[in-house]
């Protein structure tokens, strides 16, 4: 029989209604063996997620004031879930053990994994699952990062042995010491993608509040079709300029085992969905898959006269933004000119120190810092066999009457990157849009 490995998301698993159309979803397919529950969310738009809730209790603690109060409304969030689900299960003495670990300093990563622990074990206690503890079989190194290998060593023997079916909670898994280390937020999608690629799972499934991926951000584009089939390098492409309804780094474990990614809609389950593939001889529908953006970048503009005879100057260029620590994202350039693109949140407070040291290594005729720049992104496997791409995209922009002040191409030809005024994103991003999709 296939393996699905499903995990649903926070607002998937909010209160006890949600819970309900989670089991329905997952009791329709025998195939679904491994869930991946995160910590509930947001029930309506000025509600709390439990994180955020767990987060500040662990503050009050290691400032010695008093949580009572606050953990209270934690407690009375799950005790609901379980008291509206009807089940027989008391979580008295993991509260008691969360409180005193809290005093005792446990960690914020502790802190912030409790919300995934206790629902889980409401999920497997409705589901009548088995609770697979995610600290006893998904490990990190010493250095904090993720550790496959002993991963797999412990986490795939006990899924392949397993007769029945489990719940595993995302978003954290422990250190070497026993203690608890999380993913960065979002992480239970990594969690997931972990567990697909242990079991050889045929399908994973994402399950959130959305059906897929839009072509481009339904906050700017308010009737966006969705994508059906995307690939992983796609993806990340679109992922990397903002688009977050998938954790970037939840591609890697499956993409390297070739098991498909399914984003799914947990309020509309017959939706199908986003499929995210390794490869497809499926044509694009439209000549592109999406479009992308983000704002709050920056650029250091550098001209040189025969910029491009001098031997070590990019090298220079670079240096000077490592001496600060400070990482680029694109550098286009010409004969005479380089540009350097930077977030600029990581550029702030180190201008002087990076302009200075630039000055010093390469000597440039013109040297300024241009701000309040935002990058589009357009993607697509169909652009490559297309002609006159780029062409649609620079007449829809001129037509909007957007400046277009940088431009920057993959050689793959999978993506052209384009940068514009903070003020033009949207009517840039609608522009392009209506160019390629309308």
């Amino acid at each position: 029989m296939a393996i699905k490995v499903a995990k649903f998301g926070g607002s998937s698993l909010a209160d006890a209604n949600q819970f309900k159309k989670v089991k329905n979803i997952i009791e329709a397919d025998d195939e679904r063996r491994f869930i991946v529950a995160s910590a509930p969310g947001k029930r309506s738009a000025d509600d709390i997620k439990v994180t955020d809730m767990l987060y500040d209790c662990y503050e009050k603690a290691i400032e010695d004031e008093d949580f009572d109060e606050n953990f209270a409304k934690v407690k009375e969030r799950y005790n609901g879930i379980i008291n509206d689900l009807g089940i027989d299960l008391s979580l008295d003495e993991d509260f008691e053990k969360i409180k005193s670990s809290f005093f005792a300093m446990a960690g914020r990563d502790y802190a912030a994994s409790r919300g995934e622990y206790l629902n889980s074990k409401i999920l497997a206690k409705y589901l009548g699952f088995d609770f697979i503890d995610a600290a006893k079989y998904i490990f990190f190194n010493d250095r904090g990062e993720f550790d496959w290998e002993k991963t797999k060593s412990k986490l795939r023997p006990k899924l392949e042995n397993m007769e029945g079916k489990a719940v595993i909670p995302g978003f954290y898994g422990s250190m070497p010491n026993g203690t608890i280390k999380t993913f960065s937020r979002g992480g239970s999608d990594i969690t997931g993608s972990i567990v697909a690629r242990a079991c050889h799972a045929d399908l994973y499934e994402n399950w959130t509040d959305v059906s897929g991926f839009m072509i481009a951000d339904p906050r700017v584009i308010k009737d966006s079709k969705p994508i059906k089939t995307i690939t992983y390098t796609e993806l990340r492409e679109l992922a990397y300029m903002g688009a977050g309804v998938l954790h970037e780094d939840a591609i890697f474990p499956v993409r390297s085992a070739g098991i498909p990614i399914n984003i799914r809609n947990t309020n509309i389950p017959d939706d199908p969905g986003t499929m995210i593939v390794s490869d497809t001889a499926e044509k694009s529908e439209y000549i592109i898959t999406g479009i992308a953006g983000k704002r709050g970048m920056s650029v250091i503009n550098i001209e040189k006269d025969k910029m491009n005879s001098e031997v070590g100057f990019g090298r220079n260029v670079l240096r000077a933004l490592e001496k600060s620590e400070v990482s680029f994202e694109h550098m286009p350039s010409g004969v005479d000119t380089m540009s350097v693109v930077i977030q600029s949140d990581n550029l702030k407070g180190h201008e002087n120190e990076i302009m200075d040291e630039i000055k010093s290594r390469v000597h440039p005729d013109q040297l300024y810092i241009e701000n309040d720049l935002a990058l589009i992104t357009v993607v697509g496997r169909g652009m490559k066999s297309a002609r006159g791409t780029a062409g649609i995209l620079f007449k829809a922009l001129a037509d909007a009457r957007v400046n277009v002040k940088m431009i920057d191409q993959g050689s793959s030809e999978l993506n052209i990157i384009v940068g514009v005024a903070e003020e033009d994103f949207d009517i840039a991003m609608k522009a392009i849009y209506d160019a390629f999709i309308k």
